[in-house]
């Protein structure tokens, strides 16, 4: 079915996209060009642009850079899918009912999307899209398909306030738009929205404070951009530390926990298989439905705070068993011997693989995979692809239900992780910064590094910081961890990850980093602007005390 999603006459040139493109990491919030260095149409704007992608994928931040670039001007006309999608949408929704800044939106049927592809200019008006010599009839949302309960149509009416208005008016467009038939509880919410990407993110919180909102369930917040308590005395400039920082508090205010962690699953309470969650943060989406068996679809920013004000979810995707199973198969062909920087590789190379679908990976049942390993390969997966789970035989709570009938099977080759290594290893041997902790390091990476480093000291040129989350930093203090770290020369930085890191907090004087993290390695190149390795933990604890790591594949993968 063609449809419009959100309603504005616009037009301009087409730019179609040869696969989904992650806004956060992968898009200039301040000017709208492709920063990803791994995505095919890299340096090309998005501004002005009638977008063409399949659906977007990766972070739940992306919606707040499309409300960025509405409000600076930059945001595309329009954006066109022909799969389901929520993170933009829910971007362009708030830029158009809270700020007057519209971009429409548009879901086509695969034929209408290849046929517009074609194009090179496009226009809507109303219900249609023109193009030279094609015409496409767009239908509404039908609201009445979802069926809302007494108390969903009271806050609608407004008597939760305005704040939970707003939150319920928007809930109720989202539900429709990716075809629930109701709404459902949720015991929990993780917010995204809290990572400074630019003055909107604080626009929006500002107002939503404004209007006294407030938590209804309980409410973690994900890693912000700056070290909440010492970012004055770190030299952040208060141009930035000072609206950074204001955003936190206004989530603060409204009743979120101050936790400031991307790893929400590293909790001593986390939820449990079968628990209907509403969690934001694309790797602890992926984390929570994959490995510890929880629901939850991944909410984009800004949605994720009005499903805490409302303690309510459109029952859709992966909140319903049947969208859990899996519809591709992926194969690993195991080299013989390899370390854990297999797993991120995995991770990433599933990703590119089912892009768009929930797959299965087997051939890992024996491979003895931890809780950090799978960290790892989650969080790679959600780099790559806009699935929000995955599934592996033998290890996960659903890896042994059964596939869909008749999915694909690829299989994924040391060749594959081959070619994977080298596209996310570009910089050079010497290595001017370590980075690690993304996502936030767990008390038991914490403890491997520190004895990776034991009687060492970082090179003098070569930085070495990892991020931790609030709790983790404090059973790190206790076990003395962090005393033993920084005697190492190493630096520990709370609240923040390497995703929302900014100079001078990130070593200005470094062109080179290396990390263990598939994640950041993928979006590093156009986060920092740096070359990147990526290897081990330990490759990286030799790499912090020589100042150098040695360029090619690891000889497990020779």
């Amino acid at each position: 079915m063609d449809q419009i999603i959100l309603s504005h006459d616009t037009g301009g040139a087409i730019l179609t996209c040869a696969q989904g493109v992650s806004f956060w990491g992968g898009v200039n919030a301040q000017n709208g060009v492709i920063q990803d260095a791994h995505h095919p149409q890299h340096g090309q704007s998005l501004a002005g642009k009638i977008v063409l992608m399949p659906t977007s994928r990766g972070s739940c931040s992306g919606s707040g850079v499309l409300l960025e670039l509405a409000l600076n001007g930059h945001a595309p006309a329009a954006l066109v899918f022909h799969e389901e999608e929520g993170i933009l949408t829910l971007g362009a929704l708030i830029a158009a009912r809270m700020f007057d800044r519209p971009v429409a939106v548009v879901r086509l049927s695969k034929a209408s999307y290849d046929h517009l592809a074609e194009q090179d200019h496009a226009r809507i008006a109303g219900r249609q899209i023109v193009a030279d010599g094609l015409t496409i009839d767009l239908s509404e949302l039908d609201a009445e398909t979802l069926t809302l309960t007494a108390a969903d149509k009271a806050m609608l009416a407004g008597e939760g306030g305005v704040a939970v208005q707003l939150a319920m008016e928007l809930i109720q467009t989202m539900a429709t738009a990716q075809g629930a038939a109701k709404l459902i509880d949720v015991t929990r919410v993780h917010i995204d929205g809290c990572i400074y990407a630019g003055p909107a993110n604080l626009t929006f919180a500002a107002a939503m404070a404004d209007m006294d909102a407030r938590v209804k369930v309980p409410t973690t917040m994900n890693a912000i951009s700056v070290d909440f308590d010492n970012w004055q005395s770190q030299g952040v400039p208060d141009l930035f530390g000072t609206p950074a920082s204001n955003l936190a508090s206004a989530y603060v205010a409204m009743g979120a926990q101050p936790t400031f962690t991307c790893a929400p699953y590293l909790a001593d309470d986390r939820p449990v298989e079968g628990e209907n969650i509403g969690w934001s943060e694309s790797n602890a989406v992926i984390f929570a439905n994959s490995v510890l068996g929880a629901r939850s679809v991944k909410h984009p920013d800004f949605f994720d705070l009005f499903v805490a004000l409302t303690g309510r979810a459109p029952l859709s995707d992966v909140y319903l068993p049947k969208n859990r199973q899996a519809r591709v198969r992926l194969t690993v062909d195991l080299p013989e011997t390899y370390d854990e920087a297999i797993w991120p590789l995995i991770g990433w190379v599933a990703g590119q693989q089912a892009p768009d679908q929930i797959p299965l990976i087997e051939g890992l049942g024996d491979a003895g995979l931890n809780e950090d390993d799978l960290k790892g390969l989650c969080a790679a997966f959600g780099t790559t692809s806009a699935a929000p789970m995955l599934h592996i035989q033998g290890i996960t709570p659903e890896g042994d239900r059964p596939v869909m009938q008749g999915a694909p099977q690829i299989v994924i080759t040391a060749d594959m992780l081959a070619s994977a290594w080298e596209t996310l290893n570009s910089g050079p041997e010497q290595v001017d910064l370590v980075a690690l902790g993304s996502p936030h390091f767990s008390l038991s990476e914490t403890r491997r590094f520190a004895n990776l480093m034991a009687g060492q000291t970082c090179a003098a040129q070569t930085a070495c910081i990892i991020t931790l989350g609030r709790e983790t930093f404090v059973q790190a203090e206790t076990e003395g961890l962090i005393a033993a770290l920084e005697t190492c020369g190493v630096r520990i930085l709370r609240d923040l990850c390497w995703c929302s890191i900014s100079e001078p907090v990130f070593p200005p004087h470094a062109r080179h980093l290396v990390t263990n993290s598939g994640k950041y390695a993928h979006y590093a190149p156009g986060l920092s602007g740096r070359s990147v390795r990526f290897a081990s933990l330990a490759d990286c604890a030799r790499a912090a005390v020589a100042g150098r790591l040695a360029e090619g594949l690891p000889d497990w993968l020779k």
